[in-house]
């Protein structure tokens, strides 16, 4: 059964031991040590696989800093590496001037030649035109660093960084003017702290999560950066300060800044955007996307776990051929895709099974629903076998995996392959696949069964922090017992089972250039380089 996301922080001993047994996340030696932190490194990579990026980060912790080294890689790189110009936008002219700052020390560490830099004044269109900072290298290309206006990017071509977006006068025009940035190869980096749940950056990012925005997205908060050694390298800097790192000096560091930041910890620090409550699905969109879909449901009195195995299994046989195999005859496509998903209850909270089927307009149906209550795990095992093993082109499934459903998704595990993963759930499963299914609710591309009940496990989830959750609530079952959203639950199981990539499976015979190695095909070697990817893979032994 799906408990409510544990959101509480780590206190400070906490965080003393987990430190502790993690030990240091970078060398004490500089000289050995990466130049960039983890979470800086990710934002390099992930600009390298996507065309935008889009970045949520907790205050202060070095993203522009990361971001300004991808800068200079890129404008001091000639045109046939991947070479641009850089446009950054930032909300002040205090933080052009840092980036530009930054920049200058990425091409001093790696000895790109600068022809010129200094203040301009910047043509956006306007009579009077914009104060700028800028690099100019001998590659051809520049970095400019200016304020935000759209304006600015209009006529522009290169890669463009949109910093602190959540806090610009009208990030939506912003993010469209950069967009053309796209049409001859340039690149797109958004960065910020949020400001807010209805903000258009946080709306941004949910349309990524949903699946509506196919862009990259980068996503640490304050433990995240100490967890890659974001205190160290403040010990490393402000030496004079801190001294030598030690768990113990971080917790106390951490402490502070959480104590001083109060009620806008969450925000700043731990990537929640503000007033994000309230309900997740309203009533009415819910059943909008109800469809006529039978709900089977069985439950047994407690009496039942004690008889013989025999009749037990005999009882739930008979219900699986009168009951659910018509059921699955009669509503199952045999020529669509099936995914399934299992929430597990046993004692107050149902257990509910929800195959999901995929149609040929990328809807996704659930042609029926099982509720048990009060059965017992080899009864509820039985159900799911049978069920599962005649699921027509069976994709995967995911099943409840925390607390009493461990072994249950277990034994899915070992009966159906890979294929079938136990999930526990935490934060991080709702942050990444509630906003999915929002977006199937909201888009008309879910169907689910016409049922009170199950309308009323979905209306159960709320938004907590930001993040749809399942609060701690229980409601009364119709046929006995508690509901704890689990028809909710099954459907959200179900639906990310939908979304998991799977890969057919082909041969291909060895040809007349010989064998594959176990360096790679015959004929390329590890040195080479996939076309277009020359510029970051030569340098990355030098900045991770």
């Amino acid at each position: 059964m799906a408990e409510a996301a544990a959101t509480d922080r780590p206190t400070r001993e906490q965080w003393v031991d987990l430190r502790r047994a993690q030990g240091r996340a970078t060398p004490a030696d500089w000289r050995e040590t990466s130049v960039l932190l983890g979470y800086q490194a990710e934002i390099v990579r992930q600009c390298e696989l996507n065309d935008v990026v889009v970045v949520e980060k907790s205050r202060r912790t070095g993203a522009t800093w990361g971001a300004a080294a991808d800068a200079v890689l890129r404008s001091a790189s000639p045109r046939s590496d991947g070479g641009m110009d850089t446009l950054y936008m930032g909300t002040s002219h205090d933080m052009a001037k840092e980036f530009i700052d930054a920049a200058a020390n990425w091409a001093r560490l790696f000895e790109k030649a600068v022809v010129g830099a200094g203040d301009i004044i910047f043509d956006d269109g306007s009579e009077k035109g914009v104060q700028a900072l800028k690099i100019d290298f001998a590659s051809g290309f520049s970095i400019v660093a200016l304020s935000s206006k759209p304006r600015s990017l209009r006529g522009r071509q290169g890669f463009a960084v949109l910093d602190e977006a959540a806090f610009v006068d009208n990030l939506a025009e912003l993010i469209k003017a950069a967009m053309a940035f796209l049409i001859w190869g340039g690149k797109v980096l958004i960065i910020s702290t949020h400001n807010g749940a209805d903000n258009p950056f946080n709306l941004l990012i949910t349309d990524i999560r949903a699946g509506r925005l196919r862009y990259g997205i980068v996503r640490f908060d304050l433990d995240d950066a100490l967890r890659d050694g974001l205190f160290e390298r403040i010990c490393l800097i402000n030496a004079h300060k801190h001294g030598e790192w030690t768990p113990e000096k971080e917790a106390d560091w951490r402490e502070k800044l959480i104590s001083d930041y109060g009620d806008g910890a969450d925000e700043e620090l731990y990537c929640i955007p503000s007033q994000g409550s309230g309900a997740w699905l309203p009533g009415p969109l819910i059943e909008a996307r109800m469809v006529d879909a039978p709900v089977l449901r069985l439950g047994f009195p407690d009496s039942f776990t004690m008889e013989p195995e025999h009749r037990r299994k005999a009882e739930v046989a008979r219900w699986i051929e009168e009951e659910l195999l018509p059921v699955m005859r009669s509503t199952l496509d045999p020529a669509l895709q099936t995914g399934f998903g299992m929430d597990i209850g046993r004692y107050r909270d149902l257990t509910v099974m929800c195959p999901m089927q995929i149609t040929r307009i990328m809807r996704r149906i659930v042609p029926f629903l099982v509720e048990l209550s009060k059965v017992p795990f080899q009864q509820q095992e039985q159900i799911r076998d049978a069920m599962v093993g005649g699921l027509p082109r069976f994709i995967g499934g995911r099943t409840d995996a925390t607390g009493i459903g461990a072994s249950l998704a277990e034994s899915g595990t070992q009966k159906f392959g890979a294929s079938m993963v136990g999930v526990k759930f935490s934060t991080e499963f709702y942050r990444i696949e509630m906003p999915p299914v929002k977006a199937a609710f909201e888009d008309d591309s879910i169907g689910i069964p016409r049922d009170a009940e199950v309308g009323a496990d979905l209306r159960t989830f709320k938004i907590v922090k930001g993040i749809a959750t399942l609060p701690a609530l229980r409601t009364g079952a119709a046929a006995g017992g508690t509901r704890h959203g689990d028809a909710g639950i099954a459907i959200v199981l179900a639906y990310s089972a939908t979304r998991m990539p799977f890969v057919p499976y082909s041969y291909q015979a060895v040809t007349s250039a010989g064998p594959a190695t176990a360096d790679g095909p015959r004929g390329f070697g590890a040195d080479d380089e996939p076309a277009g990817g020359g510029m970051l893979p030569r340098l990355r032994g030098r900045m991770f």
